[in-house]
């Protein structure tokens, strides 16, 4: 079992590495010191929750984000329920351009299904 202190932390990194954020920018954006910010990610101190809603606000999440379990054997589809929350976090551009390679993999997919169909024929 996961400790509460160390499972925020694992999340608040993977939340900074979804965002592609340094620990200085997340220090910026959300007036946490630099040195507390790095004790709180590598699970040496409990973050408060008045710290919690400033870095919430940063990564655009609910706190409750940060108190999450992310068990791959507790869902099978979990991870791909994650990274579809994460497009969320995407900017217009960025999703855009997702949604255009989604569109072109699944066209892809329904021509070869179609033209199996054509060859079993």
């Amino acid at each position: 079992m996961v400790q509460t202190v160390e499972l925020v932390a694992r999340n608040i990194r993977r939340l900074r590495d979804v965002k592609q954020l340094s620990q200085k920018e997340v220090c910026a954006d959300s007036g946490v010191p630099q040195g507390q910010y790095s004790r709180i990610e590598n699970g040496k101190v409990e973050p408060s929750i008045s710290t919690l809603e400033k870095l919430a606000s940063v990564f655009e999440v609910d706190v409750a984000e940060f108190f999450k379990s992310y068990d791959l054997e507790q869902e099978v589809n979990l991870p791909i329920m994650q990274k579809i929350k994460m497009i969320d976090t995407l900017g217009p551009d960025e999703q855009h351009a997702l949604f255009k390679m989604i569109d072109l993999a699944l066209a892809n997919k329904r021509m070869k299904d179609n033209l199996q169909t054509l060859i079993a024929q």
